[in-house]
């Protein structure tokens, strides 16, 4: 065998070495890690922040006044923690601002019970506290099926929905970790998720009688009020706005015009639905106070930057949805991800990190109702190609990286790829220091109803953290407190955001982008 040249093995040395230091091989800044992980593991203050967003400040519905209060917080909070360049950034007319502000509702008779539940948004009060029996109406599909309640409904509360069953299974779920096998499925996907095909929706049935059509009916009829029950957990409320809120643009008008519904739990519900049907009367007590605006308002966002070094005019960012039902304060749905994303910032602030990029923080509005603020955003700062009436803005090109936590406030166990395969090497160096967290998951998958979709809609890199699950508790219900909140998860959450952020932020290149589908 020929020995090789001393000379050919050092030139083959050079050119490797070269290649490391070149940034061909993606690498993480270990001692970084380490500074963020001291500060953000043992000098933690997420919990803090996000005890003062949910206990403190309470549920933050788009445009209401609650929301207001916690915007002027978030804003006094950044701006406190460092943040430059921090606003209040208004993004659409939104509609009327809604605010409950006294709900009471106690079954009297043939029981004494107080009953749990909640007025869903954009819905009217009462006139005072009203007294009535109850009745149920809750089989209406067609309308035919109006005239068997037609002259019966004056002076009545309606149950509008049939009893829902329990879950029981919910009450010992707890924490619903991720196993090695799901995260196994997951990293093993070769394919994104399929997006969904439009489907030509059927022709109308002139028949059927929409939710909205029905509580009209009930109105025009003369009842009082609507309970319903659309939850199986016990315990929990679930209600978001009433039938056609979002198609009226949370109309004054039309919020005004319509009957008091509330959503009720669904034991409390089913006793009462059961009474009714053993021919036993039931009698309802309520009252519910609503402030209905009284003109057309623009929603915002909340936005605070660290500001870059010499790449300063390119922009990496962090963030999560900041707005909430009103039901609860919003605790898992997702003050969580706020509170996450200005602790990874608050972190590279107190360990003294200099960016090059600008790392941003956003605290959207408007994703309930269809993720109205991280989109009017996008639209209005980056532009989108795929849409010839917005365009391609000048600072599209200057974008790296969105990152988001929404899904509850599980423990971050990888990442969605959202079918972008050239960040997969990138994104698993910048894992390894995070991997006793068992944070090690890759999934080439797609998800989506959340945030990061605004972004990775105009083919600007966004993505969403694969997380645990929080059992027997859920968004979008009256169990969504601080309480359900579990400290090492938005600790470790925090570190992470942090380190991706700051990685993104110091990278020789923006983060790659996946070819742009048309539409």
């Amino acid at each position: 065998m020929r020995s090789v040249p001393r000379t050919l093995i050092a030139a083959v040395l050079a050119v490797v070495i070269g290649a490391s230091a070149s940034g061909q091989a993606p690498t993480a800044d270990w001692d970084m890690a380490a500074k963020i992980r001291e500060e953000g593991l043992q000098r933690s203050q997420v919990m803090d922040i996000v005890g003062y967003m949910t206990d403190v400040l309470g549920g933050r519905l788009s445009l209401s006044e609650d929301m207001k209060r916690a915007q002027l917080w978030a804003k006094d909070k950044m701006e406190k923690l460092g943040l430059e360049n921090v606003v209040i950034e208004p993004f659409m007319d939104y509609g009327a601002a809604w605010d409950n502000e006294y709900f009471s509702l106690h079954m009297l008779e043939p029981d004494y019970l107080p009953l749990v539940g909640f007025p869903i948004a954009y819905t009217s009060g009462t006139k005072g506290k009203v007294v009535a029996p109850a009745v149920i109406a809750a089989d209406i599909q067609t309308k035919k099926d109006l005239e068997r309640y037609r002259g019966k409904l004056k002076g009545l509360v309606v149950l509008g929905t049939p009893p829902f069953t329990l879950d029981m299974a919910a009450l010992t779920q707890g924490v619903s970790r991720l196993t090695p096998d799901d995260l196994r499925l997951m990293e093993e996907a070769v394919l994104p998720r399929p997006q969904r095909t439009p489907t030509v929706p059927p022709p109308p049935n002139p028949d059927l009688v929409k939710a909205e059509e029905r509580m009209a009916f009930f109105k025009a009829e003369g009842a009082v009020a609507v309970l319903q029950c659309e939850s199986g957990m016990l315990g929990a409320v679930r209600g978001f706005s009433r039938p056609g809120a979002n198609e009226d643009k949370w109309s004054r008008e039309k919020t005004l015009a319509t009957l008091p519904i509330i959503a009720v739990i669904p034991e409390h519900y089913n006793r009462m639905y059961r009474v009714l049907k053993r021919g036993i009367p039931v009698k309802v007590e309520v009252e519910v106070r609503n402030r209905v605006g009284d003109k057309i308002e623009k929603a915002s966002n909340v936005l605070g930057e660290i500001p870059g070094t010499d790449l300063a005019d390119q922009v990496v960012m962090l963030g999560a949805h900041y707005d909430s039902w009103h039901e609860a304060s919003g605790a898992s749905d997702t003050a969580a991800g706020c509170a996450v994303a200005l602790e990874a910032a608050r972190i590279l602030k107190a360990i003294g990190a200099k960016p090059r990029r600008t790392i941003r923080v956003a605290f959207w509005a408007g994703e309930e109702q269809g993720l109205h603020g991280s989109r009017e955003y996008v639209n209005a700062h980056f532009g989108n190609p795929k849409d010839p009436k917005i365009g391609v803005k000048p600072d599209y090109e200057k974008f790296s990286v969105y990152f988001n936590q929404d899904y509850g406030a599980g423990q971050f166990r990888g990442i969605y790829l959202q079918g972008n395969e050239h960040v997969r090497r990138l994104f698993a160096a910048w894992m390894e220091p995070f991997k006793d967290f068992g944070f090690t998951a890759l999934s080439i998958q797609s998800v989506g109803s959340t945030d990061h979709v605004s972004f990775d809609a105009a083919g600007l890199p966004g993505f969403q953290f694969i997380q645990d699950r929080i059992g027997g508790t859920a968004g979008h219900t009256n169990l969504d407190f601080y309480d359900t909140l579990r400290a090492e998860d938005l600790m470790k959450n925090a570190v992470i955001e942090a380190f991706f952020a700051y990685q993104a932020a110091m990278a020789d290149q923006r983060i790659p982008r996946k070819q742009l589908n048309p539409l």
